[in-house]
């Protein structure tokens, strides 16, 4: 794995970027023939892992296209540099008008183009859609967003990532997590990061208690070892549902804080107790991040939020 980590070329809520080094750490405990993930996302967890053979879903069709137009040589370093630039010069003349004008092309004909430049110039970088599937976040009031320094930094990104898949056998299909979770076997390695339960959902597709617990008895009866990512607690709530589907012993709890920069407004992003979730067993592991916490999981974490514990000093 590299440091620092590869980022990927959207913006998606609930990145995993600052946990990869755990979430590699866990992984490394195994040997796994095929890693899974059936919310991959941004793909931040994989593009630095580097597997050799991968299959990655999501329910989000548009962040799939992305990647398998990457994959395909569809959207290339050049292709995305022309088209941003040309797009960074009407948002530049047009304003907003030319944002909507794009989003209404896109929610019309999906491109990966058009999500790039949208997930790229939108309000605070969120990625929602309403409840007929079309793109509706708002303009991020920045018509000079895509100054040549921004697109040079987009246009790296995918240069990068297209080089890291274009060297493996990864697979990139939008389904079910349930869809995807049926095709695991015996060798495979999962590593599950649903929306969050409980908390706001801004995914393609929402997110509910049911889905929640139906993803936790499919992954207790998993054949292969799996890590699943969710939220521990912040400064105003616990988690109930991590008790209730993990208290059995032979599951192992990590926690670490995190900060999320996405969000609404500045008061809305609060630092959160983030959970890693496991069945592999006698797991000791040092990274280069601040070190993990294993608590039960009904205790809090003994460093109070926001602060800096003396371990990741």
């Amino acid at each position: 794995m590299r440091a620092p980590p590869l980022v990927p070329p959207i913006k998606c809520q609930g990145i995993k970027t600052k946990l990869v080094s755990e979430i590699h750490a866990l992984a490394a405990h195994c040997d796994y023939d095929r890693w899974v993930e059936p919310f991959c996302g941004s793909c931040v967890v994989p593009l630095n892992l580097q597997p050799e053979r991968a299959l990655l879903c999501d329910s989000n069709v548009h962040i799939v296209r992305l990647y398998q137009d990457i994959q395909a040589g569809r959207l290339t370093a050049p292709v995305a540099r022309a088209f941003l630039t040309e797009a960074g010069e009407k948002l530049l003349s047009q304003g907003e008008d030319y944002y909507y004008a794009v989003r209404d092309r896109f929610n019309a004909n999906p491109s990966s183009l058009d999500f790039l430049f949208l997930n790229r110039s939108c309000f605070n970088g969120v990625m929602r859609f309403n409840r007929s599937g079309g793109f509706n976040v708002p303009f991020c009031r920045k018509p000079n967003r895509f100054d040549q320094r921004y697109v040079t930094k987009i246009t790296n990104q995918i240069r990068r990532i297209g080089e890291v898949i274009a060297a493996k056998d990864w697979t990139f299909e939008a389904a079910d997590f349930r869809l995807t979770l049926e095709r695991v076997r015996e060798g495979d390695f999962v590593y599950a990061d649903p929306p969050y339960a409980g908390r706001h959902v801004d995914y393609f597709n929402s997110w509910s208690e049911r889905d929640e617990n139906d993803l936790a008895d499919i992954l207790k009866a998993l054949p292969c070892e799996f890590v699943l990512s969710t939220w521990h607690s912040n400064e105003f709530r616990s988690n109930a549902l991590l008790q209730r589907n993990w208290g059995d012993p032979r599951f192992h709890l990590f926690t670490r804080e995190h900060f999320y920069h996405v969000g609404s407004t500045e008061d809305l992003r609060h630092p959160m107790i983030e959970a890693l979730i496991t069945n592999l067993s006698g797991v000791h592991y040092s990274t280069s991040q601040p070190e993990l916490e294993q608590l039960a999981f009904f205790e809090k974490p003994t460093t109070p939020y926001g602060a800096t514990s003396a371990r990741s000093r």
